[in-house]
């Protein structure tokens, strides 16, 4: 352990640079009224799968005050307290608002793309990726799953309670294994039917209930690839909000290389030699292929690999 880097991987990745201080165990049920009457409040205002900017042609700004929020229809008997950080409360608000309809200073960006394109500081990235989360959760939890009684919102948007029988319902978050399988020098991609044309990818996969994040690695890969793992080793995770999943990158040890590709899922999946994925990491492969984003877990797990050259 004291050997281990201060800084750890999972801290370059996209949406992890939260610095929110949650509060978890001092949340009460007036705790957003409490924050909203802070004169120091911010809050993001997110729209269906997308975030409102303020742009003022150099940088885009997320922050709104209450008045602002309002002024973009944003509900704030829905808001979600996020915590505190060094300047004040934060908190994330949900907005209906048609985003045609919006001030030319304003922009409602899909998260994906604020992501990728790097719009946002690693901080106000990761406060997004709570509040996005969040409000997906508490949208899809309105209603009891024991009764089917609605619920209502407690502790600042932490918890919802079902006001018929009592039942609490907590945020969620659901594991997804990513997993880039290697030999010594070779790796194994896939193409999903969604990506866009030329993109290979690690493979990935939901942990499911009762399994081990090394067999859930293990059965994705089989099952994608009829590829078989040994070792499997843990490299980092990355908040990913698409609702509200936490991405856990690994790398696999395969145990045979006869590729059989289960294109019910995949669009094709292969092996690719270490210059070739190098290539498609600069994007200078001769048949336009690439890797995903630096914004994406799947990058560094691609990327560490390739620079991890053997001997």
């Amino acid at each position: 352990l004291f050997d281990v880097p201060l800084c750890e991987p999972s801290a370059a990745m996209g949406f992890a640079g939260n610095r929110i201080w949650r509060q978890s165990e001092e949340r009460s049920d007036d705790s957003t009224a409490v924050a909203l009457a802070d004169p120091a409040v911010r809050l993001l205002v997110v729209t269906p799968g997308r975030l409102c900017l303020k742009f003022d042609g150099a940088a885009f700004d997320p922050w709104f005050s209450p008045a602002g929020a309002i002024g973009l229809k944003a509900e704030l008997d829905a808001a979600i307290l996020l915590g505190r950080d060094t300047r004040g409360p934060v908190l994330a608000v949900p907005s209906a608002i048609d985003p045609e309809t919006l001030p030319q200073e304003i922009k409602a960006i899909d998260f994906r793309s604020i992501n990728m394109q790097g719009l946002l500081e690693s901080e106000p990235l990761g406060a997004l990726a709570q509040g996005a989360a969040l409000l997906a959760w508490s949208q899809n939890h309105r209603f009891c799953s024991r009764c089917g009684s609605p619920t209502e919102l407690r502790a600042g948007g932490y918890k919802r309670l079902c006001v018929q029988c009592g039942a609490e319902h907590f945020p969620r978050t659901d594991p997804v294994a990513i997993m880039l399988t290697v030999t010594r020098d070779r790796c194994l991609l896939g193409r999903g039917r969604h990506f866009a044309p030329g993109m290979f990818s690690a493979l990935a996969g939901f942990v499911e209930p009762g399994e081990t994040i090394e067999d859930a690695v293990r059965r994705e890969t089989l099952e994608e690839s009829g590829i078989r793992l040994g070792r499997v080793q843990y490299f980092a995770s990355q908040p990913w909000p698409f609702p509200y999943s936490l991405m856990i990158g690994c790398f696999g040890e395969a145990l045979n290389e006869d590729n059989h590709a289960d294109l019910s899922e995949l669009e094709a999946c292969r092996w690719f030699e270490r210059d070739e994925v190098r290539a498609g990491l600069e994007k200078r492969h001769p048949d336009g292929i690439f890797m995903p984003p630096k914004g994406a877990i799947a990058h560094h797990l691609i990327r560490t690999w390739v620079d991890a050259e053997q001997p």
